[in-house]
């Protein structure tokens, strides 16, 4: 027990050190965690030793991936996979089958035996969901192009290891020897190949239902208790139980609490589950990090470096190549193409398990498997570092070559004191609000294509990025009053109120969004002027079903304006509570109920005098 408690302090320490260096070197930390556990390691400083004496901490960081793909599983509804299966099926299934089969065909060609060469190709071809999605979540790149794309590869790759799992088997043939000190423990030791595939589906049929039947029920008899911590041990005992049952029969855990996520995401508990775990996930994945890095052998990759060192940056190159393709036929640009295709260019973590399955089953040799080890480690550690070369050095040089080869910025021939930026569907309509009403704003858009268009059409429309400091400066922001955003894309936001409070802070900003969550973002900044884009239309509609069922003119008026006050208010007040899962849950019900109570209020005012004098004609029978 005091091994195990002066390895945790080892890990910890270690962490509160590094990572925020690397962080503020800007390195992100996912690198800093992994030169930690390199520091820390056996081949180094040897504060973990090589042995028997750490592996309870390094098997308990694996709980980091587990929890990660359990709340990953959570937000991913089944009609919500469905709505991304253009980029699950066609991107994601896309990069594995080629990147397995590209990998197979070069091992057959240098001589591997074609089981090891299917193995292997099947196990290289995931990336890491736990470093790829830490690297975007860090850099806000969730919601753009590249970010998509990346999600949609990771989905289809976690959703991939069920069938590579139930490959791995049918690959031994009859009567093959299996290796000595290959034994797991379960069930599957010692069966035919058949037998443990069939098996692999039978565990994970379970999963499916308990997920569908038991979970549910468990969670509604502990909620009842209104104890969070019986809570939270509930829901480490649905992770833990389930990592079990997949260790029992030779599965991977992460595997399991994904599906058993997925199968959550409809459940009532979904976001109180994701409150209680996502602090364990935080903590486990960073100490995993640093697992994956104090696991680097340097003494074989000393002893074999062209070997190991040619096969790292091979696999990379490899995969990079085949996303990069892919992002082409996609339309990402070239810097998007690049941060999408390096990003995902290391091997899975996901890999460590079927390397392992694989030496059970007597498929891969002990030295094959160390090897393998040895280059997943050193692609795990080695993006990080090519991502903030790309980042820092390559994207920023593409960056300034494509604005001096692109097409040149308008001169500005008016100055107003609306700037309008983005004239799309939603900017144009209020563009032309405004004209109507005698307001001319100085209207600007990014698209080239659609400047021309608009420009046919007898829109006045400069063409220009609104994030550039100078391009601001030329369109008039010193004169201006207001600037109004009407593009979608909360990255572009978040940049423009960012410069517009540095270098235009008398500028009034307005600025279009999605849904709350990216209102909250824009809250947290300190914009106070944010308008929902499905807010008012939803209103509206409303208005006419009322309209429709009689009620009179101006009472529609007077509720549609009071509902859309109380929801606005409702948004400042939730603001408030939006980190905390069950608090916001218990908050939005109370808003609802007051909400509720007021508008009954104001409908109880409907046969007023006032209400009937707007009316074109009588109120209709109802």
């Amino acid at each position: 027990m005091n091994g195990f408690l002066i390895n945790a302090i080892i890990f910890i320490v270690a962490a509160i050190i590094c990572v925020p260096i690397a962080k503020r070197l800007g390195m992100g930390s996912v690198l800093g965690y992994l030169i930690a556990g390199i520091l820390i390691g056996p081949y180094l400083l040897g504060f973990i030793e090589d042995g028997n004496q750490g592996q309870d901490i390094m098997h308990t960081t694996e709980f980091g991936v587990v929890m990660m793909l359990f709340l990953i599983g959570l937000e991913l509804e089944p009609k919500n996979l469905w709505k991304m299966k253009d980029l699950i099926l066609k991107v994601g299934l896309s990069q594995v089958l080629n990147t397995a089969a590209l990998i197979f065909e070069i091992s057959i060609l240098i001589g591997v035996n074609w089981r090891v060469g299917l193995a292997v190709g099947l196990s290289m071809a995931l990336s890491s969901t736990a470093i790829v999605l830490q690297s975007l979540k860090e850099k806000h790149q969730m919601d753009s192009n590249s970010g998509r794309m990346s999600f949609g590869v990771l989905l289809m790759q976690d959703i991939a290891v069920i069938p590579i799992l139930a490959v791995l088997p049918l690959l031994v043939v009859a009567g093959a020897e299996m290796s000595a000190d290959s034994g797991h423990g379960g069930f599957l030791e010692h069966q035919p190949g058949w037998v443990q595939t069939l098996m692999i589906f039978a565990a994970i049929g379970l999963v499916i239902l308990m997920g569908r039947y038991g979970f549910g029920p468990i969670l509604n008899w502990v909620s009842k208790t209104k104890l969070r911590e019986l809570f939270t041990a509930s829901a480490l005992l649905i992770v833990v139980g389930i990592a079990f049952l997949m260790e029992l029969v030779g599965l991977s855990p992460a595997l399991g609490t994904f599906l058993a996520g997925v199968i959550l995401a409809n459940s009532p508990y979904k976001h109180a589950l994701e409150s209680d775990l996502d602090p364990f996930k935080g903590l486990l994945l960073g100490l995993f990090f640093m697992a994956v890095g104090a696991t680097i052998n340097f003494e074989l990759i000393s002893s074999n470096a062209s070997v190991i060192i040619s096969l790292t940056l091979g696999v990379m190159l490899l995969k990079a190549l085949v996303l990069l393709i892919i992002g082409k036929v996609r339309g990402l640009s070239i810097p998007e193409n690049l941060s999408f295709a390096f990003g995902l260019a290391q091997v899975s973590e996901f890999s460590f398990v079927t390397y392992a399955f694989a030496l059970q089953l007597g498929i891969f040799a002990a030295s094959t498997s160390d090897f393998l080890i040895a280059v997943t480690a050193l692609t795990m550690t080695l993006t990080p570092i090519v991502m903030l070369v790309i980042d820092k050095l390559i994207i920023p040089k593409l960056r300034e070559k494509e604005s001096k080869n692109e097409r040149e910025a308008d001169t500005f021939s008016e100055k107003n004191k609306v700037i309008l930026v983005g004239f799309a569907h939603f900017g144009s309509t209020l563009g032309r609000f405004l004209r109507a009403n005698g307001i001319e704003a100085t209207v600007l858009d990014f698209n080239p294509d659609q400047v021309d268009l608009l420009r046919k059409m007898g829109f006045k429309v400069f063409y220009g990025d609104a994030t550039r400091l100078d391009l601001l400066h030329s369109a008039g922001a010193e004169e201006a009053q207001i600037l109004i955003s009407a593009i979608n894309s909360s990255e572009t936001n978040r940049k423009l109120v960012e410069l517009c409070q540095e270098h235009f802070p008398h500028l009034e900003v307005m600025i279009r969004t999605k849904n709350r969550n990216d209102a909250y973002e824009l809250m947290e900044m300190g914009v106070e002027h944010i308008y929902r884009e499905h807010l008012d239309t939803s209103i509206r509609m409303g208005e006419d079903v009322l309209k429709k069922l009689g009620f009179r003119a101006h009472t529609i008026h007077r509720l549609a304006s009071q509902f859309r006050k109380y929801d606005e208010d409702a948004l400042k007040v939730l603001f408030q509570y939006k980190n905390d899962r069950e608090e916001y849950i218990s908050k939005v019900k109370k808003q609802i109920e007051q909400q509720e109570l007021l508008l009954s209020g104001e409908l109880s005012k409907k046969f007023s005098l006032n209400d009937q004098a707007w009316d074109s004609e009588p109120m209709k029978n109802r």
